[in-house]
C-alpha cells in the first residue's frame, strides 16, 4: 500500500514544519506517511508546483510561510483545489501580532540565524573554559583573542565576557618563575592583549582575595615588592611580544571588554 504523502513546504529550510509534522505522525504510530520536504519556496510559481504535485498524489501539505502574500495564496488555492493543507506558522504569528501590537518582520530563516548565533556563543564559552589560565597552549593558535597578564588582572572574567560576544579567547598568566609557552611567541601579536594594572591596586586586590580565603594578607602573593617584580617581568614579555596593552587599574570588566572589541573590530 502506498503511504500518505505529506508535502512539507517552507520559505526557509523547512525544519520547523518537518519537526511538527513528525511529532503529529508519531501520535499515529508513525502510520505509513511519506514526507517530501520542499524548502526555500519563494514565489507563486513554487506554490503552484507543490499544489499540482499534492493534487496529483492526493497528498497533504504542511507549510511554514512567513510572507503574508505567499501564505495567503497557499491557503486560498489549497481550499479551492480541495487539498488538505495546514498552516503551522500563520495562526501563531497572527495571534502574536494582535497581542504584541506589532507587525512581524516577515523574513524567512530568522530562527536558524538565532540558533547559529546561540551555538557560536556556546562554542566560544566552552573554548574559554578549556583554554583558561594557560591550561593548553595549543589553544593560543586557535584563539581570536589571547589575554596575558599577572594574577588577578581579570583574565578569566574577561575571557567569559568576550566569549558571550562570540569571541574565542585564551588567556595566559605571566609569572616570573614560569616561562610563557612557545606558542605565545608564534601568534600574530595583533591578537594578543596585555592587561596591565598598578602595583598598588593589585596589592589591594590580592590582599582582599587572601582575606576572603581566610589566609594571611601579608603573604608573598600580596607583597608589593613581589608585585613590582611581576609587573617588570610582564613589561618584558609584552614588549617582546609587541602586543597591545590595556591598563585595567580602574576599569570594570565590561569597560575593558568594550575596548578590546573595538580594537579587534578596527583590526579586522
Amino acid at each position: 500500500m502506498v503511504g500518505h504523502i505529506i508535502y512539507v513546504v517552507s520559505d526557509s529550510v523547512g525544519e520547523t514544519a518537518e519537526l511538527v509534522t513528525k511529532a503529529a505522525i508519531s501520535q499515529f504510530n508513525g502510520s505509513n506517511a511519506i514526507l517530501k520536504r520542499y524548502p526555500f519556496v519563494e514565489d507563486i510559481d513554487n506554490i503552484n508546483e507543490v499544489l499540482a504535485m499534492a493534487r496529483n498524489d492526493q497528498g497533504m501539505i504542511v507549510y511554514t510561510l512567513v510572507k503574508p502574500d505567499i501564505r495567503e495564496y497557499m491557503k486560498e488555492q489549497a481550499k479551492e483545489q480541495q487539498i488538505n493543507a495546514v498552516d503551522v506558522m500563520g495562526p501563531i504569528m497572527d495571534m502574536f501580532e494582535r497581542n504584541f501590537d506589532k507587525a512581524p518582520l516577515n523574513e524567512p530563516g530568522l530562527v536558524r540565524l538565532l540558533d547559529e548565533d546561540y551555538f557560536k556563543k556556546v562554542e566560544a564559552v566552552e573554548f574559554a573554559v578549556k583554554y583558561d589560565d594557560g591550561r593548553d597552549p595549543r589553544g593560543l593558535l586557535k584563539a581570536d583573542i589571547i589575554l596575558i597578564g599577572v594574577s588577578r588582572t581579570s583574565k578569566t572574567p574577561l575571557s567569559q565576557y568576550l566569549a558571550h560576544k562570540r569571541y574565542k579567547v585564551a588567556n595566559v598568566p605571566i609569572v616570573p618563575e614560569v616561562d610563557p609557552p612557545n606558542e605565545l611567541f608564534t601568534i600574530d601579536p595583533s591578537r594578543c592583549i596585555g592587561l596591565k594594572i598598578s602595583p598598588e591596586k593589585l596589592n589591594h586586590i590580592r590582599r582582599e582575595r587572601l582575606l576572603s580565603l581566610g589566609l594571611d594578607d601579608k603573604a608573598n602573593y600580596a607583597n608589593i615588592e613581589r608585585i613590582e617584580r611581576e609587573m617588570e617581568y610582564f613589561d618584558k614579555i609584552s614588549t617582546k611580544l609587541g602586543c597591545t596593552i590595556i591598563d585595567v587599574t580602574n576599569k570594570a570588566v565590561e569597560e575593558t571588554a568594550n575596548i578590546i572589541i573595538n580594537y579587534i573590530q578596527k583590526r579586522i
